[in-house]
């Protein structure tokens, strides 16, 4: 690659022509590869004086970014497959490194959050994520609105004061307009949400409130159990847990007697009026 001639060198800094200053060592930039073949793009890079921002600085080149190594077309291409491959997968397919991909993804992330609008948001969802053994989480923030469903922001770990960064990151203007959020039942998002997002609707993952009922079923048909055996009675609710908890279409015809037994018969309205009738009596 050698630059058209009479051409000024574009400025770093503030993307504006300035005079040259000298030229650097030949830089080799990595581009997609074809057919199985490396490609890379050889260039001599030149510094310009600029005096908008008062330096000597290296000159912007519209295939490159920075000190990369890598080529935007290049970034670009392996960013797309990192998201349909792991990045160790996509950098096995193409011949190249863990590292590179990382640098990829970081280039599109980075660029993508400089120019995202984020406009009106009104529900956000709020989860976690295991990235690691050991109990390592990341906390995740999505956008859930009517048409569009998009991450917005990503915490290391699940405590709050990394939730917190959340609202930090995305300012009163944005945090004020949402009405509705959705998270599990972890005491930490519980305890930001109740502060940062007090006037919205706060909805909880039926998974969690089911798994909370369930627990709560068991302790008690567990503690009753162990009450009628104290007591000297038969203990009918012993190995009845499956029996609670399934649909009623899903037991078979046995279970179906034994649960009769366990629950009481549903009375009438009419049944219910003669009772009390017959005590006024």
């Amino acid at each position: 690659m050698r630059p058209r001639k009479g051409s000024a060198a574009i400025c770093s800094r503030c993307h504006q022509p300035a005079p040259g200053y000298d030229q650097l060592g030949e830089r080799r930039f990595e581009f997609i590869p074809l057919w199985g073949f490396f490609v890379f793009l050889l260039y001599t890079m030149r510094r310009v004086d600029c005096r908008r921002c008062g330096a000597v600085v290296v000159e912007e080149v519209p295939w490159g970014n920075g000190k990369r190594t890598l080529t935007k077309v290049y970034m670009l291409f392996l960013a797309g497959w990192a998201r349909r491959l792991s990045w160790k997968e996509t950098a096995e397919a193409f011949r190249t490194s863990w590292e590179k991909v990382f640098d990829a993804v970081e280039h599109v992330v980075t660029w993508g959050l400089e120019h995202r609008t984020l406009g009106q948001i009104d529900a956000i969802g709020v989860d976690e994520i295991q990235y690691a053994k050991g109990h390592k989480y990341l906390t995740l923030v999505y956008q859930i609105d009517i048409g569009i469903t998009r991450l917005l922001w990503v915490g290391k770990e699940r405590t709050i004061e990394s939730f917190q960064g959340f609202f930090t990151t995305m300012g009163e203007a944005v945090i004020s307009k949402i009405e509705f959020i959705c998270s599990d039942m972890w005491e930490p998002y519980l305890k930001v949400i109740r502060e940062k997002c007090s006037e919205g609707l706060h909805i909880l993952d039926r998974f969690h409130i089911v798994a909370k009922m369930n627990k709560a079923l068991d302790e008690v048909r567990a503690e009753e159990t162990r009450r009628m055996q104290r007591e000297g009675r038969a203990p009918v609710l012993k190995k009845s847990r499956w029996l609670l908890l399934k649909r009623s279409e899903n037991l078979g015809d046995e279970q179906h007697f034994r649960l009769r037994d366990l629950l009481p018969e549903p009375r009438s309205p009419e049944l219910n009026r003669d009772k009390q009738n017959e005590r006024y009596r």
